[in-house]
């Protein structure tokens, strides 16, 4: 009740009115008061579920996914998050729509929203599409709104798109905030976002360049560092210098993994395609090349190999703060001799975070039921409160 009354007491003096009736798209379109409010609606979210009070802002509804890339926990924390406030989960399979017919994303949009309160959308593999998709579906359905097909607008929350990855990366960021006790003791902390060595495919940009793009805000020494030809997006790079600039922080890149764990209090190694390959991609992508597409995998696997010395080891984890910095992954993690032979992480320093990555992964189902909250009610504490002091319980201890 204590950490409840904290999390009521951190909205009380955040200004966050801008989240209400929003999207949730990208993490720096957001203000410092509004991430902050995400954290504390999450923090309380769970604390209520702990303490075994329904959390149901809906009595009915529907939160419609879709997902054009494999997800595990992602999937399953939007669902989650959706039956923690109340909706049903309908997932959109697009080989079973009109899509395949060549249904508009207008019409498919305002089709699946009739009775949809939220719609969560991973899109994330090629360049220049995915946002672009999550702002096309949002328009639309604020137009059904508009016209009158809609009597409620969804909440268009970004699982995931080109640019970045922010349920991932506040939960992440929530993560060292329950590491280090609180947002301000961030600042000064050196974070090291590395490339790390996989032998699966080509990973899209969006999880390196959110880090970055949100921990440059936080006043943190944020140093990215990779083989070169391995770069992120050139605009994320630029507005992650500028924020740390602002931040009183710090941003550096390098190619060295020496130079990037040294003295780091957190390292986050995983992998992810180049660049200019990711561009590649789309281009065939657009031009139905598929024969193209999986040959352009096979050489980025190929060119992967060149950089299997890049892996999180013991040797490189004794050069951080300490000796002990905590070691971070959005997970599935390429684990030596365990999931594959040679991989992003030795299995010995896994193994010694695994219970602390299970809890960073944690925080993923309370970040998107906080933004979802924080969309669809104007003054939460309120609701927060009648929460904690109702007699109804979720079960009986």
């Amino acid at each position: 009740m204590d950490n409840l009354h904290q999390c009521i007491e951190a909205l009380n003096n955040l200004d966050f009115n801008g989240l209400y009736g929003e999207d949730f798209l990208l993490t720096w379109k957001k203000s410092s008061d509004e991430i902050a409010a995400v954290f504390a609606a999450a923090d309380a979210l769970r604390a209520l579920r702990e303490m075994g009070k329904p959390t149901k802002i809906f009595q009915s509804g529907l939160g419609v996914s879709l997902f054009r890339d494999n997800s595990t926990r992602t999937r399953f924390s939007f669902a989650s998050a959706c039956n923690l406030l109340g909706l049903t989960v309908q997932d959109l399979d697009e080989g079973k729509s009109q899509l395949a017919h060549g249904e508009t994303v207008r019409e498919t949009a305002n089709m699946i929203s009739f009775m949809a309160d939220v719609i969560g959308i991973r899109d994330d593999m090629f360049i220049g599409r995915g946002n672009s998709y999550m702002r096309e579906v949002s328009s639309a359905v604020k137009q059904g709104q508009l016209d009158g097909v809609l009597e409620q607008c969804p909440t268009l929350v970004n699982l995931q798109c080109d640019l970045d990855h922010p349920t991932q990366s506040l939960a992440d960021i929530l993560h060292l905030i329950h590491e280090y006790g609180s947002l301000q003791n961030l600042r000064g902390k050196k974070i090291a976002m590395t490339w790390a060595y996989s032998p699966s495919y080509g990973k899209p940009l969006s999880v390196p360049q959110g880090i970055i793009a949100l921990a440059t805000r936080l006043g943190m020494e944020v140093v990215l560092a990779h083989p070169k030809g391995y770069e992120v997006m050139p605009e994320i790079e630029a507005l992650a210098a500028t924020q740390a600039k602002e931040s009183g922080g710090s941003f550096h890149k390098t190619y060295s993994l020496e130079e990037a764990f040294a003295n780091a209090h957190i390292v986050y190694p995983k992998s992810w395609a180049p660049f200019a390959a990711m561009q590649q991609r789309t281009a065939l992508f657009d031009e139905g090349n598929n024969l193209a597409l999986e040959a352009l995998e096979r050489e980025l696997l190929q060119t992967n190999a060149l950089h299997k010395d890049w892996e999180c080891s013991e040797e490189l984890m004794k050069l951080t703060s300490e000796g002990r910095a905590l070691y971070m992954h959005c997970l599935p993690a390429d684990i030596s001799n365990v999931s594959c032979n040679e991989g992003e992480v030795a299995a010995s320093v896994f193994e010694r975070n695994r219970v602390s990555l299970y809890k960073e992964a944690s925080n993923k189902p309370y970040i998107i039921a906080a933004m979802i909250l924080l969309a669809k009610v104007s003054k939460p504490q309120t609701l927060l409160q009648q929460w904690a002091e109702s007699d109804a319980f979720r079960w009986h201890k």
